[in-house]
């Protein structure tokens, strides 16, 4: 049990960083370099990827991660898959609502981070494939 809320808490972690710093890319393109809100998106999620990616491998999964290359893959769907979610939800909201985009951004991302930490869990870093 302790196994487990430690690796809630690796993740916790390591998600609030990776969050960040999508949220932070995306509005520094949009306030900085005049990206349109679904494109600093983008750019956000791709920098993002990299430091959720290095941080679930080395400390969040590194007891059950299998081979890099093959965490590599599978985490890249996954996140592919959020990120897709991510884009069609904050798409339509950025539409259909009066919502600020950073805060929009903001509480979207919040919401997929379970989604994240269960593929992640029983498939990405799995060992066995």
């Amino acid at each position: 049990m302790i196994k487990l809320f430690t690796q809630i808490g690796w993740f916790v972690a390591t998600g609030c960083a990776a969050a960040l710093t999508h949220w932070l890319v995306a509005v520094l393109c949009v306030r900085e370099l005049d990206l349109a809100p679904l494109l600093a998106n983008l750019a956000g999620w791709l920098v993002a990827f990299c430091v959720s990616f290095l941080g679930h491998y080395h400390f969040t999964f590194r007891h059950q991660r299998g081979p890099w290359a093959s965490a590599a893959r599978r985490f890249f769907l996954v996140s592919a898959m959020g990120f897709g979610i991510n884009e069609l939800a904050y798409a339509y909201l950025l539409h259909a609502t009066a919502v600020r985009y950073d805060l929009l951004l903001a509480m979207i991302l919040v919401a997929l981070a379970v989604l994240t930490f269960i593929l992640g869990r029983f498939w990405a870093f799995r060992h066995k494939s």
